[in-house]
């Protein structure tokens, strides 16, 4: 178990200093960790606590403790959210103390301008491969499809399309 608990550390602690953009953008390397190289879950498992943890309040990155969790238990959940949140808080604090003091620099807007793709391809991403594990279900496509389009196109609430795919959920699946 000293064993599992210390790769959780090492993966988690990476994934906490690429995290650039948000939680969601290390989705893929979360998955790609936990389900191809080290076989403690499936996709299908991933998704399905991906979904669990978008569905619950608080932080984007629920998934986190929960991936802990599945993998070692109470120790796993400590381990991963330890690793995954404490170092990139300690960063965050000292480079926002500075941060501020460039903000007529050039070369800070040029930062963030060349970050923004970035977050959005990892975005992306994270939406491909969370969608792909979920894919087996013809149902469950139909409804991301309807989902997103009435998010998209006619500005559904976001708490209201949760709401309708739960519901749906419940009853259709």
């Amino acid at each position: 178990m000293g064993a599992v608990l210390l790769t959780l550390a090492i993966i988690f602690t990476q994934l906490s200093l690429i995290a650039f953009g948000g939680g969601n953008t290390i989705l893929p390397e979360m998955q790609r960790q936990v389900v191809d190289i080290h076989h403690w879950m499936t996709a299908q498992e991933f998704s399905a606590l991906f979904a669990m943890a978008q569905a619950a309040p608080g932080p984007n990155m629920m998934i986190v403790p929960l991936v802990g969790w599945h993998v070692a238990g109470l120790s796993g959940l400590l381990v991963t959210s330890t690793a995954k949140f404490l170092p990139s808080s300690i960063i965050t604090v000292f480079v926002m103390r500075g941060w501020s003091k460039f903000k007529d620099k050039k070369w800070r807007r040029v930062l963030q301008l060349a970050l923004q793709p970035v977050t959005v391809g990892t975005v992306l991403a994270s939406a491909w491969i969370i969608s792909e594990a979920a894919a087996i279900n013809t149902l469950l496509v139909i409804m991301v499809v309807i989902a997103t389009l009435l998010s998209l196109i006619k500005k559904v609430h976001p708490l209201h399309v949760l709401i309708a795919g739960a519901v749906f959920g419940v009853v259709l699946l």
